[in-house]
């Protein structure tokens, strides 16, 4: 399972960040503006924020399995077809759906690890999964330093259908989690779970906090990352290979983040470690965007995005806020949803960069990321089900 989760979270990043790299090439070919180009990054985010109501539902009601297969088949599919596009508006179709599974993945995954691992290696076990995030967009960054310069654009995009590997291996080899076939057992003839559901007055506090942490951090993110190409070769002046060389270098920093988080975790509880990294990167963002030392911004990369890997820990945290029956759709709701609220990231800083620069644009995100921090200091330091199904104040 552990396999499949890490293949899984691996290719969806590559797809996530497919886009990003051929911006540069898309800005050129249609001479887009940068708030039309951000509009692209901000199709696809809204499709994600979608996936965190339809997948989280399909999860909780048909299994983890098939949600994970149904989301990676949907983003391989759609983001392949990206190679087919003929004007910006099919690649805001199609980067909607291709959303749409690209979201998916994360809320069956996070809810496959924490109902297989006891409480104590949930952090940990989760946090390695999701540590393929950078892994793969690292990958992503070496496919298109290799078939940019050669194929262009649409040749990266249809590397795309490679994410139907892992769903192959996935659906031979992966066995549906125990925990969720027991309570659909206790459960039959029970309504399927609903949205209100997590809305209501025992989780609703929770849901909106959490919905804030993660639409903080990750419009920080994906302000940072869905821009970060175009600002080292439109602002630094850097070739296409070398760009995705310092992509690489700093997805590298994030990798080590992941475990590192996932230790800290274990050593001052899941909301201390994500308050510290939040901070953390609160503060370093603005410095990084100040460095004009095209080899300090290469080697200052990886320092700074130590502290972009909350994702691993909210894997661990947010689906400990639910039971069994909503857990998917509760901790897919506040990721995702989440990440739909993100979506406005490209297109505000596109906007942005248009009057204040990239550069200046980038450091605003070191702010979003303090809100992020003020959020989850709201949230409880022990998840009401982190010891099961039954809540630890009963």
């Amino acid at each position: 399972m552990l396999a499949a989760g890490v293949l899984c979270y691996g290719f969806d990043a590559v797809d996530f960040m497919m886009l990003a790299l051929a911006l540069p090439l898309l800005i050129s070919e249609w001479h887009l503006t940068l708030a039309e180009a951000g509009l692209l990054g901000t199709a696809g985010m809204a499709g994600v924020g979608l996936s965190g109501v339809v997948l989280g539902w399909h999860a909780d009601r048909h299994g983890r399995r098939r949600a994970l297969l149904t989301s990676v088949v949907v983003f391989a599919l759609f983001t392949a077809a990206l190679a087919l596009a003929r004007s910006r508006w099919d690649v805001m179709l199609l980067r909607l759906v291709a959303g749409l599974g690209l979201g998916g993945v994360w809320g069956s995954v996070a809810a496959l690890v924490n109902e297989t691992f006891p409480r104590a290696a949930r952090a940990r076990a989760i946090s390695w999964v999701l540590s393929a995030w950078p892994v793969g967009v690292s990958l992503a960054a070496v496919i298109a330093g290799i078939v940019l310069p050669r194929h262009g654009w649409r040749g990266l995009f249809l590397l795309g259908a490679l994410a139907l590997l892992p769903a192959l291996y996935t659906w031979l080899f992966v066995p549906e989690s125990a925990a969720w076939q027991r309570q659909r057992a206790a459960a039959q003839g029970a309504p399927a779970a609903r949205v209100g559901e997590i809305l209501s007055r025992g989780f609703v506090r929770n849901t909106l906090l959490g919905t804030v942490v993660a639409a903080a951090g990750l419009t920080a993110y994906w302000g940072i990352n869905t821009w970060l190409p175009t600002y080292l070769t439109h602002v630094h002046g850097l070739g296409t290979a070398a760009m995705s060389r310092y992509v690489l270098v700093l997805n590298a920093g994030m990798f080590c983040g992941y475990p590192l988080l996932g230790w800290l975790a274990g050593r001052i509880g899941k909301r201390r470690a994500l308050l510290l990294s939040y901070v953390a990167a609160a503060l370093l963002v603005p410095a990084y965007a100040a460095f004009d030392d095209l080899d300090l911004l290469l080697w200052a990369g990886p320092v700074l995005a130590l502290f972009f890997s909350q994702a691993g820990l909210l894997g661990a945290y947010f689906p400990e806020l639910y039971p069994t029956r909503i857990r998917a759709l509760g901790a897919g709701f506040c990721f995702n949803v989440g990440r739909g609220i993100a979506a406005l990231a490209p297109f505000v800083m596109g906007r942005l960069a248009t009057s204040i620069g990239l550069a200046r644009g980038i450091a605003l995100c070191g702010l979003v990321y303090l809100c992020a921090a003020a959020a989850m200091y709201f949230l409880p330091e022990e998840p009401p089900f982190a010891r099961g199904d039954e809540p630890l104040a009963a």
